[in-house]
């Protein structure tokens, strides 16, 4: 439930994260006083082994939650905004990568911009293994606006803001690992929701970084896939109905052509694209019911 004197909820996920900490922690009370926002600051310790528990129980300002066993990025968010009690959720990293004195500007933006999202689209990639992250983030972003018809500058942004109620409609689809913050982006356009972008600057992360390259890239990939076929499956299944009817088409023609007959693989190859768009209307069908419900939760009563 909300609490009037909370406006601004910022929950931040930190696992190892002793070197940049404290001057995160500083950046943000410092700026969000400044701002004279009602806000308050979650910090999801996810099993760090390192002195961040030290730093986290000495810190004045903050609400400290505590993982007994290290879930990963998107669990410790989850955590987070379960617990928050602000009207406006802001995620972001406490590794001085993104820019976390302007978390005004993004909260600012959310309320008059007329969108239930923002997100901080970032210029360049400045991760680690920045020659394989790039391509393979680029790839899998004009994949997600492909399937979402919708241009995405930035899939993979930590630093957003949302409305907590809108948030919970899709808390139950985040994963643990990275590809929550996708998940949450995707969630949001595939319902309807406006999801604006405020360009931001983005700097080498401190300390070191816990994405896997090909792991947390896979993962990236699947979820896209899952997130999409589950809010708008007829963007997966047509496509692959198209694809299997055109090579079936091709090859009975080729087989006419020199055998006079139609083959049995032919015969199967149709079957099987008439079955996989008869399952994608039938699951778009589902998806379509299930939207009312998410979209207007009182018709259910």
């Amino acid at each position: 439930m909300d609490d009037p004197l909370v406006e601004v909820s910022i929950v931040l996920a930190a696992y190892n994260e002793e070197c940049s900490l404290p001057k995160e922690l500083d950046i943000i009370r410092d700026v969000m006083d400044n701002a004279k926002l009602a806000y308050e600051i979650i910090v999801v310790d996810d099993a760090s082994t390192d002195g961040t528990p030290r730093i986290l129980k000495d810190a004045e300002g903050i609400r400290l939650i505590t993982h007994r066993r290290n879930i990963g990025s998107g669990g410790a968010r989850k955590t987070g905004t379960l617990a928050a009690k602000g009207k406006i959720i802001v995620w972001s990293d406490v590794d001085l990568s993104y820019p976390n004195h302007r978390i005004p500007q993004l909260v600012e933006q959310l309320k008059n911009g007329g969108f239930r999202q923002i997100v901080g689209s970032r210029s360049e990639e400045k991760g680690s293994l920045r020659f394989l992250r790039s391509p393979a983030k680029y790839l899998l972003k004009r994949l997600a606006s492909f399937l979402v018809k919708t241009n995405i500058p930035d899939l993979n942004s930590g630093f957003r803001a949302f409305y907590r109620l809108d948030g919970l409609k899709f808390i139950y689809m985040l994963p643990n690992g990275f590809s929550c913050v996708s998940t949450m982006t995707l969630a949001f356009l595939c319902n309807g929701f406006d999801v604006g972008y405020m360009p931001i600057e983005y700097k080498r992360r401190v300390g070191k970084s816990k994405f896997h390259p090909i792991k947390d890239s896979y993962n990236y990939l699947l979820q896209i896939m899952r997130m999409v076929t589950y809010f708008e499956p007829l963007r997966v299944f047509m496509p692959m109905a198209i694809i299997v009817f055109s090579f079936t088409l091709v090859k009975n023609i080729i087989d006419l052509v020199f055998t006079k007959n139609t083959q049995e693989t032919d015969i199967v190859g149709y079957f099987m694209a008439f079955v996989i768009f008869a399952v994608g209307l039938l699951a778009d069908l589902i998806v379509m019911q299930n939207k009312r419900f998410l979209l207007f939760p009182d018709e259910k009563k």
